[in-house]
C-alpha cells in the first residue's frame, strides 16, 4: 500500500515500505499557502526555483536529499530514475532544466513531471510508459498547460493522473485554476475528501482516473 499526501502546488509526500519521500517542497508562506513540514526519508527535488526546492521543511538529519539528478539509482532501497526535461518550449533557454522521478514503491511506479514546459519527445514518451500514477502539472504560465497535460496523459495512459501546479484559494502564484483541465478532460474522475489517497496494485483503476485532492 502507497499513501499519497499533496501539500499544494507540486508538493507530494508518498509512503511506503518504511520509507517516506517527498518531492517537490515548498515552505507554503512564499506562496501564500499553508506549510507542510515533513520529516522525510528521501527528498527528491525537481529544479532549483524558490517554490520547489524548500528541502528544509521536508528533511531532517537522516534525510537523503536529490537535487535534480538524471539516469537510475536507488535510495534507502527504492528504484529511482531522474529524466530530463525541459521548463520551457525552448529546450531550457527561458527557464533551465526540470527533472521527472520516477520512482518504484511497493509494486507501484510513479511519476513526477516536475515543472516540464513542453510535450516530450517520443523517446522520452517511451520511458515514461507502463506507469501507475502521474503527477502532472496543469496550470500553465510556467509549465504546460491544460490542453498539453491532457495530451500527455492521453499519450502516456498512466491509471491514476494527479493534477498539480495550479493556482488554489490564496496563492499568490498566477496560474490558471484546475477547472480549464477538468472542464476537456475526456475520461472518469474522482474528487477525494482528504489529502491523502491509498493505493496498491490491486486496487487501481483499470481505466485512467483523474484524482482530485482538496484544497
Amino acid at each position: 500500500m502507497v499513501r499519497i499526501r499533496w501539500c499544494g502546488h507540486s508538493y507530494f509526500l508518498l509512503e511506503g515500505g518504511g520509507v517516506r519521500i517527498a518531492i517537490d517542497p515548498h515552505d507554503g508562506g512564499s506562496l501564500g499557502i499553508q506549510t507542510c513540514y515533513a520529516e522525510a526519508d528521501i527528498v527528491l527535488v525537481t529544479h532549483d526555483h524558490y517554490d520547489h526546492n524548500a528541502v528544509e521543511v521536508a528533511s531532517g538529519a537522516s534525510s537523503i536529499v536529490v537535487k535534480w539528478r538524471e539516469g537510475r539509482y536507488k535510495l534507502r532501497g527504492i528504484d529511482v530514475e531522474g529524466i530530463k526535461f525541459y521548463h520551457d518550449k525552448a529546450r531550457g533557454a527561458l527557464r533551465g532544466e526540470t527533472i521527472a522521478y520516477k520512482v518504484s514503491l511497493e509494486g507501484l511506479t510513479v511519476v513526477h513531471l516536475g515543472d516540464i514546459g513542453h510535450i516530450p519527445s517520443e523517446d522520452d514518451i517511451a520511458k515514461l510508459s507502463n506507469i501507475d500514477i502521474l503527477m502532472i502539472p496543469v496550470g500553465g504560465v510556467y509549465t504546460i498547460d491544460h490542453l498539453e497535460a491532457w495530451t500527455i496523459i492521453s499519450t502516456i495512459k498512466p491509471r491514476i493522473a494527479i493534477p498539480m501546479h495550479y493556482w488554489i484559494p490564496g496563492a499568490l502564484t498566477p496560474l490558471n485554476p484546475i477547472d480549464r483541465f477538468l472542464n476537456i478532460v475526456k475520461t472518469q474522475r474522482v474528487r477525494l475528501e482528504t489529502r491523502e489517497l491509498e493505493l496498491s496494485k490491486e486496487t487501481l483503476p483499470q481505466k485512467t482516473t483523474i484524482v482530485v485532492y482538496p484544497y
